[in-house]
């Protein structure tokens, strides 16, 4: 007779695997990570692994899946509501997932050093490249909203989506790696300023805005990061 599977607490087990990799991606690094460690953590036999992933790739890439997961539950609402036209849609993309960072910033300052390092360079690939492929179609979204309500500059959206999409995971890159020397005490503020001046101004060009229509790093923002 077949084994009869309960998909509730399949799923949940299977999220449970999940937390502990992430938890251990975190503070050890991917490279560092194993098989082994996760099993130690929980408790948990090689079959019972191999149940839910066939691998340690399978389970970074579940691992993926949960943190692009949660940006699209962040700007899904946002991006289905009628009233909001583009360049504001857009906006709050940005400044929704700069306050969801800064409201944990105690623990991703705890974890940034660790996630920027170079056993992490795999994690950190596979991050940007799964969020990109998710992000994407969000974003030329809202480019071909802007082109419809005639206040972006007029292009081919979904590669449009693309460029914007690269240039913020730049962006971001370029912030951890000034927070990381200005709190080692080799950056100042002004150059945490103007790069987010000058990526913001790379936007604005690109869609045809006028400077100062989209802010990557606001006031309140800069304050809690950059004290």
């Amino acid at each position: 007779m077949a084994r009869t599977v309960n998909p509730a607490a399949h799923a949940l087990r299977r999220d449970e695997f999940i937390d502990v990799a992430l938890r251990l991606i975190q503070t050890k690094g991917y490279e560092q990570l194993s098989i082994g460690d996760v099993l130690a953590e929980l408790g948990a036999s090689k079959g019972a692994f191999y149940h839910y992933f066939d691998s340690k790739q399978s389970l970074l890439e579940a691992v993926v899946d949960r943190m692009t997961d949660t940006m699209d539950a962040l700007v899904g609402p946002m991006l289905d509501d009628p009233t909001l036209p583009a360049l504001e849609k857009l906006q709050r993309f940005f400044s929704t997932t700069v306050r969801w960072k800064t409201e944990r910033r105690d623990l991703l300052v705890g974890l940034l050093a660790v996630w920027q390092s170079d056993d992490n360079a795999v994690v950190r690939n596979k991050v940007l490249r799964g969020s990109a492929s998710r992000l994407a179609p969000l974003i030329a979204r809202i480019v071909r909203q802007g082109m419809d309500e005639g206040a972006f500059a007029l292009a081919h959206a979904d590669e449009l989506a693309q460029v914007i999409v690269s240039l913020v995971f730049e962006y971001g890159q370029a912030n951890a790696e000034l927070f990381l020397a200005y709190h080692g005490g080799q950056g100042d503020r002004s150059r945490v300023e103007r790069t987010a001046a000058t990526y913001s101004l790379a936007l604005e060009r690109i869609l045809g805005l006028a400077p100062g229509s989209l802010t990557l790093l606001d006031a309140d923002a800069l304050r809690a990061w950059f004290a």
